[in-house]
């Protein structure tokens, strides 16, 4: 079981440099610990997501582009979260306005680097599903 993710939880993706924090725009009336608390539809990157710094995936086109141009020397390039569809919830039975709730054991894939984003800190720990 997890606990509900909300405004300003910390992100990780693991080709990234950097974490990241999420922006919850999916809702505003239900606030936990005196945020906005997050829905499995909060993971559009740059809008939810954000960068990680920079990207060191080769299943980045721009990172295998700057890798050959560096004649095989990885080289990293600015991280642009692409996700395509919502969080995986894993206790969907929670809702906000119809709506999955986030929670810390969610992950969603990057389509440009491939890797699975995960929360490492869901902004609060009172409120579990």
């Amino acid at each position: 079981m997890g606990v509900i993710v909300v405004s300003g939880a910390v992100l990780q993706c693991p080709f990234g440099a950097a974490p990241s924090n999420l922006n919850v725009t999916s809702q505003s009336t239900c606030i936990v610990s005196g945020q906005p608390a997050a829905t499995i539809q909060d993971a559009q990157g740059m809008v939810n997501i954000q960068p990680f710094g920079m990207c060191t995936s080769l299943a980045n086109p721009q990172v295998a582009a700057a890798t050959a141009a560096a004649l095989g020397v990885l080289t990293p390039q600015p991280c642009m979260p692409q996700t395509s569809g919502t969080w995986i919830p894993t206790s969907p039975t929670t809702m906000i306005d119809g709506k999955p709730c986030l929670t810390s054991d969610c992950k969603v894939i990057c389509g440009n680097g491939m890797g699975t984003i995960q929360i490492t800190s869901p902004g609060q720990m009172k409120v579990s599903t």
